[in-house]
């Protein structure tokens, strides 16, 4: 490597730190995946955002878990290190729902197995803390945003406490990160408390637990103690983290573990629009680290789009999303977007096609409230379900100007929207729905009914029977228009909690009469923090409904099978 690919690079090596002139760090990052220097990949935006405060960053992918040592590249970090377990969650990275080994990690070079290990966010931070005894450990990323509380974990079949207990760290940063990691680290090296900061949970010693005043700006949730004796605990915890999930009006939430108090600041407040562009700009090598020779799926995945929004407004019972980036969408300036894309064409692995310009979904760009006051005082867990909310404003111009104006760049051929398609805001934005039918769709478009029965639906918070149906005309008939002959893939999730055989065939009976194929299904995973999971570890609907749960393999088969053999 020349100097200048050595100092492209957030320091993997001590040759790359010593061509930047360092003769240490100040903060190590640690992650389970292996480096891609790319705004979508979580630890290497947190280290250039660090770097980009003024601090010295080394960054090691997946270190040797068992050798404390292979931390120890740099020396010992000056502040701290950051510990994540990657893009996901490390268990349900590594293992199916079935709960068997996958056979690809797509966060690897080649797909290789095992460089992860399970709960990696426990592992690294022990590990951190044996290779530097005393130093102070801050945990964040998705999974220590789903598993801040005390949670259940599938995989081992276990209620568990907040992963702070086990890992030993010292901080847990939750939600994205990208004010709050600098924050954590600028009052570590002004030798500051750690206490206050929005967005941050800390497990308090036994003398400062029974000397903290748990008063009205305080809400208590369930202790640990209790999620282990009593199924239902968890239903409380949920409805309750749901409530007081607004940055702008959430309460400190506080949970008893072994003793000691676990004390969660309220969530952090969004970014603005323009700290989001500054974070997605920052000098990204947008690539893998050149000591890869191999392929990472995920970036091969990602590596022609462009993500322009953060945030779910959806609050859907199955998924995580919202746990750790928010409900309130935050969006890309239309400058901001063409600048990443100007920068992308230049690129010599672009050959003329934008993959995606999405994020969670791609048709929310720019939705915001008509009055951003009256979201300060909401406690809804969705702003679309069970009914859109009067105050969110669903423009469906702003995206199809933003497509109009990538597809004028130059060297840009095409322009898709992949990132899939909400059914119940495309039934709201008709025209700016045609238009990615006709325009920006590749020959296909990912949807996800994720159900055909409507209890079902209800259950996942996710849409209305017949959502489906109506998409489906608008697609045909589009396609019609454009002289296209295109594809949908939908996409159904089985063995939802509260989901019965019977409903279950209702899916199945839909696709036979409709002569579809399911390409992707999803056999249904409780992951931490979502009220799917608390509906599957305590068997009642949110209103307190016993419902029916598929648990264990022999039970699940059926309706697993039923999707899979189309």
């Amino acid at each position: 490597m020349n100097h200048a690919d050595l100092t492209r690079f957030v320091p993997t090596s001590r040759e790359e730190m010593r061509a930047r002139g360092w003769d240490g760090v100040d903060i190590l990052i640690i992650s389970g995946d292996a480096y891609v220097d790319h705004p979508t990949f979580g630890p290497p935006l947190i280290a250039r955002i660090l770097l980009d405060a003024g601090y010295k960053v080394g960054f090691i992918p997946q270190p040797d878990w068992k050798n404390p040592d292979s931390l120890k590249i740099f020396g010992r970090p000056r502040l701290g290190c950051g510990v994540s377990s990657g893009n996901m969650d490390s268990m349900v990275k590594l293992y199916t729902a079935g709960r068997r080994l996958r056979k690809e990690d797509m966060f690897s070079e080649d797909g290789r197995t095992g460089m992860c290990p399970p709960h990696a966010s426990v592992v690294y931070s022990q590990l951190a803390k044996r290779a530097f005894p005393g130093t102070l450990v801050v945990l964040g990323g998705v999974e220590a945003s789903l598993r801040r509380f005390a949670h259940y974990d599938y995989w081992q079949d276990k209620m568990r406490p907040s992963v702070l207990v086990d890992s030993k760290a010292d901080i847990l940063c939750y939600g994205m990160g990208e004010i709050t990691m600098p924050e954590i680290f600028s009052r570590i090296k002004r030798g500051q408390p750690l206490d206050g900061i929005r967005g941050t949970c800390r497990y308090l010693g036994g003398k400062e637990s029974a000397a903290y005043k748990i008063d009205g700006c305080c809400v208590e949730l369930p202790s640990y103690e209790e999620f282990v004796s009593d199924k239902a605990a968890i239903m409380r915890q949920t409805k309750i983290v749901e409530r007081e999930s607004n940055p702008w009006n959430a309460k400190r939430l506080v949970q008893w573990t072994n003793k000691r108090l676990l004390v969660a600041e309220p969530p952090r407040e969004p970014m603005t629009t323009e700290q989001f562009d500054r974070v997605s700009e920052l000098p990204f090598a947008m690539r893998p680290h050149p000591m890869y020779k191999g392929r990472i799926g995920a970036w091969e995945m990602i590596k022609d789009s462009v993500t322009v929004v953060r945030g779910c407004p959806g609050g859907c019972a199955f998924c995580g999303l919202v746990c750790h980036q928010g409900r309130q969408i935050v969006s890309r300036s239309p400058g901001s977007v063409l600048r990443s894309v100007g920068k992308l064409t230049k690129e010599p692995f672009f050959k003329g096609t934008i993959s995606d310009l999405g994020g969670a979904a791609g048709n929310m760009y720019r939705h915001r409230p008509k009055d951003a006051n009256i979201c300060r005082k909401c406690h809804r867990y969705s702003c679309i379900f069970p009914s859109l909310c009067p105050n969110y404003n669903a423009d469906e111009k702003p995206l199809m100007d933003l497509l109009d104006k990538v597809a004028a760049l130059p060297k840009v051929k095409h322009v898709y929207i992949n990132s899939g398609i909400r059914l119940d805001l495309a039934l709201l934005q008709r025209r700016q729905t045609e238009k990615i039918i006709m325009e920006n769709t590749g020959g296909q478009i990912s949807v996800a009914p994720e159900h055909m029965d409507a209890d079902v639906l209800r259950l996942m918070r996710k849409g209305k029977a017949g959502e489906f149906d109506k998409f489906k005309e608008i697609f045909e008939d589009a396609n019609r228009r454009a002289g296209k002959r295109q594809f949908m893939v939908p996409y159904f999730i089985s063995n939802f909690p509260g989901c019965t055989e019977e409903q279950a065939n209702k899916v199945y009976d839909y696709l036979e009469k409709n002569h579809l194929k399911v390409q992707q299904m999803q056999d249904y995973i409780p992951l931490p923090m979502t009220m799917g999971c608390a509906m599957y570890c305590s068997e009642t609907a949110p209103d307190g409904t016993p419902i029916r749960v598929n648990k264990g393999l022999a039970q699940r088969r059926a309706q697993r099978n039923m999707l899979r053999g189309r």
